[in-house]
């Protein structure tokens, strides 16, 4: 796909991978091109790239706009990761269970896990330093204690290390799969039979870099869920992933044609009856044994008000939770 040459070391010391890339088809934008072929990178950052100068098509400099056309040579100099110090910030914590080697955090929607570009304050790190300033470096300087993560918009249980045995124990738990994690979703439809099995591989989705997919080259993945109830034509579900993929309930959900509620990027333009003010997808329960005694242990967070409230709209319309039977298996 490209060749990688060997870095450049600019007059401060910092150093820039260069890559050098030939097309083979003509007709797609600069920036789309590139974004196709480096998926480990997101376009917003290919497009800085190319308004700093960085890339350069047959030795010349233009712009995201550009056609790229056949046999076009495209130099591509990456620049080094942004130095970046994470700072304590005295953010409000909800705060399950801690004891010397970890905290059980039931975050809330709308808080980013980590520290990235667009989010450099205001996350669950930032939180959780101010917390526990003894967490710094703790499994990475961006990342300090974190062993999992959820989506801004997911609410609910996450687990954050304090200090590197217990980060490589619980890191070997979700290896393993010795974790067991739940989460509440409600969904679109009716969902039948009451328990299924979804397996269904997913990867970058080749158009929408952002978004993933159920691919046939992509990694396995494997959902189960169980029906908790109906609600008018609304399913709340009871998730596990027994797999780790980004978005994997949401895709495989959406895969099965009953997407999440509220959900924006794989929920198509469907409208709940009652306003959802986000995906309704909570981590509600999750299972593990503490790293200092081996100790099985469970938590449970409850669904937050504001989904809550929408289970409470669907049921006083005459909407409300009924049961169902059966089991099934859901295969690509």
């Amino acid at each position: 796909m490209y060749n990688r040459c060997e870095p450049e070391t600019s007059e401060v010391g910092t150093t820039s991978e260069v890559l050098f890339l030939r097309a083979t088809q003509a007709g797609e934008r600069l920036d789309r091109w590139l974004a196709a072929r480096l998926p480990q990178y997101s376009r917003s950052a290919i497009q800085r790239w190319i308004k700093a100068g960085l890339v350069t098509v047959k030795g010349r400099e233009e712009k995201a706009s550009y056609q790229v056309g056949v046999g076009d040579e495209i130099c591509v100099r990456i620049p080094p990761p942004e130095e970046y110090a994470v700072t304590p910030e005295p953010l409000p914590l909800n705060v399950l269970y801690e004891d010397a080697d970890l905290l059980v955090i039931d975050k809330p929607a709308g808080m980013v896990v980590h520290p990235a570009a667009g989010n450099w304050h205001g996350t669950l790190v930032n939180a959780v330093l101010h917390h526990c300033p003894e967490l710094e470096g703790v499994g990475g300087e961006r990342r300090p204690g974190i062993v999992h993560r959820l989506d801004k918009d997911t609410s609910g249980l996450i687990l954050v290390a304090k200090n590197d045995r217990a980060h490589q124990a619980l890191q070997a738990q979700f290896k393993s799969r010795q974790v067991e994690k739940s989460y509440l979703a409600l969904v679109y439809g009716l969902v039948t039979p009451a328990r299924g099995r979804i397996e269904a591989p997913i990867g970058r989705d080749p158009v929408h870099r952002k978004r993933m997919a159920v691919l046939p080259d992509g990694r396995p993945a494997v959902t189960r869920y169980q029906v908790s109830g109906f609600y008018g034509n609304y399913t709340l579900l009871s998730c596990q992933p027994l797999t780790g993929r980004t978005h994997q309930i949401r895709v495989h959900l959406a895969y099965i044609k009953h997407p999440v509620v509220g959900d924006r990027v794989y929920g198509g333009r469907r409208q709940c009856v009652v306003p959802c003010p986000r995906q309704f997808l909570h981590a509600h329960r999750i299972q593990f044994r503490l790293p200092s005694t081996g100790q099985l242990v469970e938590f449970v967070a409850p669904l937050p008000t504001d989904l809550q409230a929408v289970l409470d709209a669907l049921s006083s319309s005459g909407r409300g939770a009924s049961d169902n039977q059966g089991a099934a298996t859901v295969l690509r």
